[in-house]
Parts: C-alpha cells; structure tokens; sequence
C-alpha cells in the first residue's frame, strides 16, 4: 500500500508531463502530409492499403485542432480512392488524430471511412502514428491497421526587406528530369529513386501572395502548369485550371510563380507529367518548406 501511494503521485506527474509537453508543434494554421501503409482486413481476404493525405490546420479550440485535407489518396491493393468529404481532428494536442468521411472509387463510388490514431513516437521532424478503423465499401467492410507518419514543417530563415528577392525558395529542375521516354516508365505509387529526380522540392508550404522561382538545371525546356489529376487517366492524366502558367523554361533559365490565392495547387509539367509539385497555400506567419525530392506517390 504505501508503495501504491508513493507510484500514485509520481505516475499523475508523469502523465501530466507527457500530456502538456507532447507534439507542442502542432498549431494552427499549418501543413503536413500523413503518410503511411498497412493492411484492409475482412474475414475473407486482407489487402495491401496506403494512405497519403495532405492536411492543414485550423482554428484550436482547447487541447483540439480541427483540419482539412486538402487532397490525397488511399488504397486498397491497386485500387486508388480520392478525397471527396474528410473531416479532422488533432485531440489532446496531437497525441490522438481522428479522420472521418467519405473517399471516392475510380468509378465514381462513394467509399466512407473512420479512422483513429494514436501517436506512438516522434522527433524534432516528424512522428509515427498507429491508425485502426475501417474502410466501408458499397461491396464489403474492412478493418484497417496502418502504420504512419505525419511530417512537420521546417521553416525557410526570414531575411529583411531590402532583399527581398532571397526570400523567394528557389526549386530546381533537376538534370536528368525528361529523359523518361512515357509516363509509362514510372510505375504508380513506387518511390523507386527515379522517381525522386525531378524536383529540389516537391513538397512546399507557403503563405498567399508568396513567390517561389523555378530554375531549369536540365539540358530540355519545361513549362509549369496547375492543375487538376486525372487518377488513372495514363492518357489525359491532367487538366488545367487557367491558375498557374508560366510558359516556356529554357535549359539554364528560370521564372517565378506567385501564389496569389489560397488554397491547394498541384503543378505539373504537361510534356513530363511525371514531374510534379504539390503546394498548400495558407495564412501563416512563416513560409515553409517539406520534403526534398519526394513525390506525393500520386
């Protein structure tokens, strides 16, 4: 007993401890990319599944942050599902995540999810959740188990205003970027290290009206577009939607783009549609930047 009181006390501080000091980055106004994979179980089968969602922060309201996810996919073996109507909640400051709503099939379907997630470990850039819960089809139920990681921000250093210019992050095309003959040569959803060679950065954060410049380090000319993906359209696999154009990029050249609204911009080049940025463009007081030569797996 008197081992009993003396654990009691200790144990409340501990667990007071861990409640206020864990995940303290996580605030409003923000961006992070949820990634992860795991397994669909029914009591017939079990499928490989993927998760990768691109969320930013809303307004707090005690221990709990609400989110939008801007964009993303899930899987279930070769099966891609897109975002149509997700809902989210970083709880008790980011030690719980809860994911509700509905994904859309290749075919139109409406797919409904719930999931939750409880925060396993984490470092200064990034931390490990485990999720479970389940993926309704219109044909079956799954129970999902997923491992996954949410990745934090790291911030571009502030310069004064005389120098303007050096505030603006600078992504270049990187050599080698178009010597893919097809897009067929990619295949879906791999990070094989092809694919991680076109982009500096192909991740980024930044506030609107930021200003990014794109240097073409390749020996071909590129051109910048934004638009919408096509999942699964290997033909037609974007549209444009008039926000982002930049015209021709010379081998040696650059050229800036300005975010002038908020919101989500995926920018690809229509002669390599394998080259791609996704951008999440909303208030904040720092510009940011995530992710170095990684694509989104989309």
């Amino acid at each position: 007993m008197k081992a009993l009181l003396f654990l009691l006390p200790l144990l409340v501080f501990s667990s007071g401890y861990f409640i206020n000091e864990s995940f303290a980055e996580i605030s409003e106004n923000q961006a992070f990319l949820l990634e992860g994979s795991g397994f669909a179980v029914t009591e017939e089968s079990i499928r490989t599944s993927e998760i990768d969602l691109g969320l930013s922060s809303q307004k707090q309201s005690g221990s709990t942050i609400n989110f939008i996810i801007e964009d993303g996919f899930v899987t279930l073996d070769n099966e891609e599902f897109t975002i149509s109507k997700l809902n989210g909640k970083f709880l008790r400051e980011g030690q719980y995540v809860r994911i509700n709503g509905n994904i859309e099939s290749s075919n139109g379907f409406d797919t409904s999810i719930s999931f939750f997630g409880r925060l396993v470990e984490e470092s200064k850039d990034a931390s490990v959740y485990g999720f479970t819960g389940r993926i309704t089809t219109t044909d079956d139920s799954y129970k999902i188990l997923y491992t996954t990681k949410l990745s934090k921000l790291s911030k571009i250093s502030p310069v004064s205003t005389e120098t303007k210019q050096s505030e603006n992050l600078t992504i270049h095309i990187l050599k080698g970027s178009s010597a893919l003959k097809t897009a067929d040569d990619i295949t879906p959803g791999v990070n094989s290290a092809i694919n991680l060679r076109f982009f500096s950065n192909d991740r980024i954060s930044v506030a609107p009206g930021a200003t990014i410049t794109i240097v073409n380090d390749d020996v071909a000319s590129h051109s910048i577009l934004s638009g919408k993906e096509n999942y699964g359209d290997r033909h037609n696999p974007f549209e444009s939607d008039g926000r982002i154009s930049t015209g021709i990029i010379a081998p040696g050249e650059s050229i800036n783009i300005t975010f002038e609204n908020a919101g989500f911009y995926r920018l690809y080049d229509p002669d390599y549609t394998w080259m791609k940025i996704v951008a999440y463009v909303f208030p904040t007081s720092d510009s940011l930047v995530l992710g170095k030569g990684q694509n989104l797996g989309n």
